[in-house]
């Protein structure tokens, strides 16, 4: 079940480095992924969301889904934005969609990522832990 009552996003500007291409000097589809964690990482530094406030809280997030659809490249020396945006789910998850847009603003590429909570012990979450309900509630996601 997914709430669209308050969308929370961010847009992160990255340049292509050189060690990410292959030798056609267009971006290798493996790094992809990571671009979507460098969209993760800057959404939970605009947001307060970080790895480090989740793994304080005794939780750590791994993704249990992933999924990523091309369609133009990317080449060395350019520009693109990053957009992640969080799915608000009543599930202990975590949803993020991204999508890559290029220097003229074309879609380079979408995609989802999905994240569980374990806690300290490495047992799932059926339930939000609360310093995650808190931070839904203070950002109008409840």
């Amino acid at each position: 079940m997914q709430s669209n009552e308050n969308i929370l996003s961010c847009t992160e500007e990255v340049r292509v480095r050189f060690n990410e291409t292959d030798p056609l000097g267009i971006v290798w589809h493996g790094h992809y992924i990571v671009y979507f964690e460098d969209g993760r990482e800057a959404f939970g530094r605009q947001h307060g969301l970080t790895y480090l406030d989740i793994q304080n809280a005794g939780f750590v997030t791994p993704i249990v889904k992933s999924t990523c659809e091309h369609f133009l490249p990317l080449k060395y020396g350019e520009t693109f934005n990053i957009v992640t945006t969080f799915v608000n789910t009543m599930s202990a998850k975590l949803i993020y969609t991204y999508e890559l847009f290029n220097q003229e603003g074309k879609l380079v590429c979408s995609g989802e990522t999905i994240q569980v909570f374990l806690d300290g012990d490495g047992n799932l979450c059926l339930y939000n832990p609360e310093f995650f309900q808190n931070w839904k509630d203070k950002m109008g996601l409840s």
